[in-house]
């Protein structure tokens, strides 16, 4: 097994722990990013049946109002004590077997690219006198390239995701209200019959791409300076144990998060609702802080960065003790898998 795919496995292991944590706060972070669109749709609807000029003015009014009326969850809380009440635990993982896959997809490709582009920047492991460590902004320069890469392979993974979850929404029942959906299989189903791929499936690509390029620059720069800091001098990355990679680990998701976030919910409300089926990224996002204000465009981050903290902690500490047991197993040595794992855990 070739040094890239080792990574591709451990990136699959780390995604799948990660999510499996994360993924009720992911649930609350849909929730209050596409509340209210609900009630834009059912304004446009209601205004629909007037004529020229006084339809059009009667749909501003009634977008207008609508954008006025009280947000459907005061704060994070209370959407997911609203979630669980209404819907029990199952609602904070409605979707789940959609975002599982991509996660673990996710995370394999962009480990896999990574690992990838780090090898054609010139980057030779090791503390030996063949060793050359890459500096911290070309570690970073190959996390945006993988990050490019794995968008491709995200955004219908999340859009079936969040199609899902904004069922579990307090306005999902309304008038205007989103549309239903049985599961995933029944998501890319009608989604392919009514939207097709490109602009069905792969709706909001632009806002994931503009949201893993950057996000994954300052992911892996966060992470990887982390770890630059920790390492003893005269030492390597490999020196270090799990409290340095789950510290490096959190660094790096609110990093991510921080880096971008309007692109994460101007993504959200492109694939979830009819009104912005034909809308690209930028009319989007000027129509949101035009209503919302930036209040609008990071809301749900506290939530989000929070969530993130343990679970993309989790994902490179799971990511690095998989690595650590899948190389020696490329030199065949049986009684070394056993000293390398010894040296991961020692802090």
């Amino acid at each position: 097994m070739t040094e890239a795919w080792k990574d591709f496995v451990a990136g699959t292991a780390g995604g799948f722990a990660g999510k499996i944590l994360d993924y009720p706060f992911d649930t609350v972070k849909v929730l209050l990013q596409t509340q209210g669109v609900g009630r834009t749709a059912a304004a446009a609807a209601s205004s629909s049946g007037g004529g020229g000029g006084a339809a059009a003015a009667t749909a501003a009014s009634s977008s207008s109002a609508a954008a006025s009326e009280p947000a459907a969850y005061r704060g994070a809380f209370h959407c997911l004590t609203h979630t669980v009440e209404t819907h029990g635990v199952a609602g904070l993982y409605r979707g789940i077997s959609s975002p599982l896959l991509g996660s673990m997809a996710e995370n394999a490709v962009l480990f896999f690219w990574y690992s990838e582009l780090k090898r054609a920047m010139g980057e030779v492991p090791g503390g030996g006198p063949d060793g050359r460590e890459l500096t911290l902004f070309q570690l970073s320069a190959a996390g945006a390239g993988a990050g490019a890469a794995a968008a491709f392979v995200l955004t219908p993974f999340e859009l079936v995701k969040c199609r899902l979850q904004v069922q579990s929404s307090a306005e999902a029942g309304g008038p205007g209200g989103f549309r239903s959906y049985k599961g995933p299989v029944d998501v890319v189903v009608q989604t392919l019959k009514t939207e097709g791929l490109i602009r069905g499936l792969y709706r909001g690509n632009a806002s994931t791409l503009l949201r893993e390029v950057p996000g994954n620059f300052c992911w892996y720069g966060a992470y990887e300076g982390v770890c630059k800091v920790l390492t003893p001098e005269g030492g390597t990355k490999d020196d270090l144990g799990p409290s340095a990679h789950l510290l490096g680990g959190a660094s790096a998701g609110v990093a991510y998060w921080t880096a971008f976030y309007p692109a994460d919910t101007v993504k959200s409300r492109i694939q979830t609702h009819p009104d912005h089926a034909t809308h690209g990224f930028w009319e989007t996002f000027r129509q949101i802080y035009a209503r919302e204000g930036t209040r609008g465009l990071y809301r749900g981050w506290g939530i989000t960065v929070a969530r993130a903290m343990p679970a993309h902690a989790l994902i490179f500490a799971v990511y690095e003790y998989t690595i650590k047991m899948l190389r020696p197993m490329g030199k065949g040595g049986g009684g070394e898998v056993g000293f390398v794992m010894r040296e991961s855990v020692r802090d």
